[in-house]
């Protein structure tokens, strides 16, 4: 699978980067199953380090790897942060390719760490899948666990 999106790599940066990306986690669960995987960036195969801001290009990269799968529609992001931590997030609808009856929530979640870059993506066949993996605990960089997506993650503010 990451030749296939090295295929798609519009820079040299961005094909290293998928070279590098290590899987950290995979789950399925239930019929039709709902997945889950964690994917990560190691800056010592990569290369070099990530700031904040690049976090919106490299979780915008995460996501637009699911085109290779599913067909999706209606995307929509948001910014938080966990303690010290930005996140980027972007839910979306998707269908899987050549099964239209086949109807997910995609969500991609993306921070940047000590070490690496690390994205948790769900693909979720129903509502439940979606608030396990929002609800989900995370601990980044040893700071205390907290809720990897907030019910605040795509509320507007207002101004």
């Amino acid at each position: 699978m990451q030749q296939e999106v090295a295929k798609t790599a519009k820079s040299e940066d961005e094909k290293k980067g998928i070279g590098c990306v290590q899987v950290a986690l995979t789950a399925r669960h239930g019929d039709p199953a709902s997945v889950v995987v964690v994917v990560a960036l190691p800056y010592d195969c990569y290369g070099q380090t990530m700031t904040e801001k690049d976090l919106p290009a490299f979780g915008s990269g995460a996501s637009e790897g699911l085109n290779n799968t599913f067909d999706i529609s209606e995307p929509i992001r948001g910014v938080y942060s966990l303690g010290t931590h930005s996140i980027w997030v972007e839910r979306a609808k998707g269908t899987l390719k050549g099964s239209p009856d086949s109807k997910y929530t995609m969500e991609t979640v993306c921070s940047i760490m000590k070490n690496g870059a690390v994205c948790w993506m769900a693909m979720a066949a129903d509502d439940n899948a979606l608030q396990t993996f929002e609800n989900g605990a995370v601990t980044l960089d040893g700071e205390a666990p907290v809720v990897l997506v907030p019910s605040s993650a795509f509320v507007k503010k207002t101004e």
